[in-house]
């Protein structure tokens, strides 16, 4: 059996666990620059506030009820969501982490339902985040388990036996079948596939022409046949993309340029903290698409490096050529970005004939800035284009604290 641990209303629960007067009471959490609704505890749901709601269209009902606003704190769910998954992999051999937020379970060697029981009430215990377990004989028949726990059951746990997969599929709409997505949805319901059962009875052949073979394997999984083994290997990325959007439209190069510098810097650290290196760069800019009236610009390029590297001057440095080469001083831009492709092992660099670096010089100096960062705080020691003032930053007005993970911010309790 596999199951599904699955954090309820993840971002909320972790606004409430350093803040319990927020118990009961209603919260979202707002996307980049306090845009739209990201996450909604159950009393905000009950409010009819959706998902992806734009902030400022709904205004009267957050000051109506009172609803608790916040904006994302990714410093705080990452290091909570890293707390969960170990609690998770000191009760249970084979974990993998799916999401910030999910995690699959193999549980092939225990009672299923005792042993749930049990690892969801230590998880609580220990990092103050509530879960839903679904257990079944798939990956995606322990999602519709897990989302039977979340809604039908008291205990947070539910075990779907194969005696009860015809009845069960029978109540979940075809939009929420793992995988499916709402474009697949509506093409299915065109052929009047409306439930997962509808979809395990449709003929195999047909799925595999009009979608694809993932469609047949999703439709296996439904009757009780894996297909997708768990996944305990960490996978090597492909690239790593860093971008936000700035906390104020500009076309001002100075700011862009820190912005770009920081993202980049962002994507180096990223790469020596997976002991890897890239071949590839990428920048890009967006001006604001729904602005009708202005300059449109959505410009990109991608540069390469002689030498595959993880080195935050030379990423720096190739990511600023890149910018100039794209900038257009006649747009607003809402948006900037820096992708690190082509991805391979620190081991398997080959250096170049030409190379004029100091290699092992430069990583020497890499290594002691990530150190001293890591000891005393994030960008202590940064390059020069970064800059300090940091006027791109995103518009987080309702950042609460990062409890764990800035000594300035952990609570003090007056005893």
């Amino acid at each position: 059996m596999i199951g599904l641990a699955d954090c309820n209303n993840f971002y909320a629960s972790c606004e409430r666990v350093f803040n319990p007067k927020i118990k009961d009471k209603p919260i979202v959490v707002l996307s980049n620059n306090d845009g739209c609704v990201i996450a909604r505890s159950n009393e905000a749901k009950a409010l009819n506030i959706k998902m992806g709601e734009p902030a400022f269209k709904i205004k009267s009902i957050l000051q109506k009820h009172k609803v608790h606003i916040f904006s994302t704190n990714f410093a705080l769910y990452g290091d909570l969501s890293e707390r969960v998954m170990n609690t998770l992999k000191s009760e249970i051999n084979k974990v993998e982490v799916y999401s910030i937020d999910e995690a699959f379970l193999d549980f092939s060697d225990f009672s299923s339902f005792d042993r749930a029981m049990s690892i969801r009430k230590k998880v609580k215990q220990w990092t103050g985040i509530p879960i839903s377990i679904g257990i079944a004989p798939t990956k995606t028949l322990a999602k519709v388990a897990n989302h039977i726990a979340k809604k039908s059951t008291k205990e947070g746990v539910f075990v779907l036996r194969e005696r009860d997969i015809t009845r069960s599929l029978q109540h979940l709409a075809v939009e929420d079948i793992w995988g499916v997505g709402r474009r697949n949805a509506f093409k299915l319901k065109q052929y009047g596939v409306y439930t997962a059962l509808d979809f395990t009875n449709v003929n195999t052949e047909w799925l595999r022409r009009k979608f694809s073979i993932n469609a047949v394997r999703l439709q296996k999984e439904l009757k009780g046949e894996r297909c997708y083994e768990l996944e305990l290997k960490k996978t090597k990325k492909k690239n790593i993309c860093t971008s936000r959007s700035f906390g104020k439209e500009t076309n001002n190069y100075n700011i862009i340029k820190q912005a770009v510098s920081n993202f980049a810097n962002t994507c180096a650290v990223k790469l020596r903290n997976e002991r890897s290196c890239c071949y590839k760069i990428s920048v890009f800019l967006m001006t604001n698409r729904h602005k009708a009236s202005a300059v449109q610009h959505f410009p990109h390029i991608t540069l390469n490096f002689n030498t595959p590297t993880s080195d935050s001057f030379e990423i720096v440095s190739k990511a600023n050529i890149a910018l100039q080469t794209i900038y257009n001083n006649a747009c607003i831009y809402k948006k900037a970005g820096v992708i690190v492709q082509s991805i391979v092992s620190k081991n398997e660099v080959q250096t170049s004939l030409f190379d004029t670096i100091d290699r092992k010089k430069r990583n020497r100096l890499m290594y002691s800035i990530d150190k001293i960062n890591m000891l005393m705080g994030r960008d202590k020691i940064r390059l020069a284009a970064q800059g300090f003032d940091r006027k791109w930053k995103l518009k987080q007005e309702k950042l609460s604290p990062c409890y764990t993970t800035r000594f300035s911010d952990i609570l003090s309790v007056n005893i």
